[in-house]
């Protein structure tokens, strides 16, 4: 076919068509199992490590896909080669994966609903972010926090994430530009929205969350791996607010963009405001990595025409 496709329990169709009805348990309460992913040169990054995480948050929630979960990964990287084709060669992709347990029995009239499960691109947003490889993030700490491990696990990938927004709502309202920082009830530092956290401290090196406590990000182990080769430590445990404004450097993982400096701090500069050499160092380690220079892709592709 000569359009774009998604992925809709079990077949492919063109992307315009994909559709949840209202019924669906993850439109009705928000139960819905996800996952991100992005290409470097039209090949899905890492699709093993978020399979594997996606399988772990599914036996959290009790969804169980048979064996139909086998199919995910050669449809993932099918939809994600036709996809890719309709961009320029260097240009690349998201894919988004959910899983919802189906059809929600008050909502709807049929019983027994097996899972509804769904795969679907679109090009990289760069513009949100290409700049910020320059000009930084800035970082708020609000009254929001983040959901307690009595309500779901920290380590389950799904889209409730109201707090989310409610915080970065916050954080908008008192620093324009800023996203959240979100602490648990004892003031621990959690994680942003969407995002990692990990400071650079010369002392100790790269200093993250304590894995028990947050989602444990991909791009987070992927650093975790950089950090090997450049020879600097890495290490988890508690973090605080004091901590996070004493540091050396402030740094957010995640997928689409993979590393971001972050430059203010509840209003405060940190690294002098601009991005520090670690930074520099771990985003060009990456770079290497995936075999492009990444900043210069988000800017290249930030101007891209809509489609």
């Amino acid at each position: 076919m000569s359009v774009a496709l998604a992925y809709y329990n079990g077949r492919f169709l063109p992307a315009d068509e994909i559709s949840i009805p209202v019924w669906d348990a993850g439109f009705v309460q928000g139960v819905t199992v996800a996952e991100q992913l992005r290409t470097f040169g039209g090949r899905l990054f890492r699709l093993s490590h978020h399979l594997q995480r996606l399988r772990h948050s599914l036996e959290i929630v009790g969804i169980d896909l048979g064996e139909s979960f086998t199919d995910l990964a050669p449809a993932a990287e099918e939809l994600a080669a036709h996809n890719h084709r309709w961009l320029a060669p260097d240009d690349d992709l998201v894919l988004s994966l959910f899983v919802t347990p189906g059809a929600y029995a008050t909502a709807a009239e049929e019983e027994g609903a097996s899972p509804t499960v769904g795969m679907h691109t679109r090009p990289l947003p760069f513009h949100l972010w290409s700049g910020k490889y320059t000009d930084g993030q800035r970082l708020m700490v609000t009254d929001v926090r983040q959901i307690p491990a009595a309500c779901w696990p920290a380590e389950l990938k799904c889209r409730s994430r109201m707090h989310y927004y409610l915080a970065d709502h916050q954080a908008q309202q008192f620093d324009p530009g800023s996203r959240a920082l979100l602490l648990d009830l004892q003031g621990r530092v959690m994680e942003t929205s969407t995002a990692n956290v990990v400071l650079y401290r010369q002392a100790e090196g790269l200093v993250a969350p304590r894995v028990e406590h947050i989602l444990p990000g991909v791009s987070m182990g992927v650093l975790t791996e950089l950090a090997g080769t450049l020879a600097i430590p890495f290490v988890h445990r508690d973090l605080s607010v004091a901590d996070v404004a004493d540091a050396d450097e402030v740094m957010l993982c995640s997928t689409s963009p993979c590393l971001l400096p972050v430059v203010s701090f509840n209003r405060r500069p940190v690294t002098a405001g601009r991005p520090g050499p670690i930074f520099q160092k771990s985003l060009a380690a990456w770079s290497e990595l995936v075999a492009l220079d990444i900043a210069a892709q988000a800017r290249r592709f930030s101007r891209r025409p809509a489609a």
